[in-house]
This record gives C-alpha cells, structure tokens and sequence, in this order.
C-alpha cells in the first residue's frame, strides 16, 4: 500500500488544524483511504502527517500538487517535506 510523510512545522495548531480538516474531501477524491496526524512531544509545533492512498500514481499527484503547497501556506505552516513510501515489510513489533 502506498503512503504519503509530510513533515512540517506550524506557529499555532490551531490555525492549522481547521485547514488540514478541510482539506479531507479533496484528499478523499485524490484517493487518500485515511490519514493520521502526529506532533512532537517535545515540540508541539513540528507535525507528521501520514496518508495511506489507493495508488502509488495518486500519491505522488498529491505530494508534488500546488494545493498541498497552498494548504501547508495558507495554515501558516513551514514549507512542507512529503515523501511518496511504499510498505515492504510489517512486522509484530
């Protein structure tokens, strides 16, 4: 299964948050299955978005898109790193 890792930084999360909700529907028609949002515990600050997605194709549409860009911008965050994975492995623990 394809994934998309973004990793950022954002001033105030609760700028962020209602931007990254709002971007769901768009991700959804892009074939994003479901996502997972993370923080540091040391710096609430610095996020990890991770996407599961249909294709290896949408993900990488989704990653290199201007609207990821616009949504990372608009919710005032640092420009965003996404990298395109591929699982390979799962293990118990």
């Amino acid at each position: 299964m394809p994934y998309v890792l973004i990793q950022h930084e954002v001033g105030k999360y609760e700028a962020f948050e209602p931007v990254f909700k709002d971007d769901e529907s768009r991700r959804r028609r892009g074939g994003s299955q479901k996502g997972r949002l993370f923080r540091g515990v040391l710096e609430p600050g610095k996020l990890v978005a991770l996407f599961e997605w249909d294709t290896i194709e949408n993900a990488r549409r989704f990653a290199e898109s201007y609207e990821l860009r616009e949504a990372v911008e608009w919710a005032g965050s640092t420009p965003a790193k996404a990298l395109v994975l591929e699982e390979i492995l799962e293990t118990d623990a």
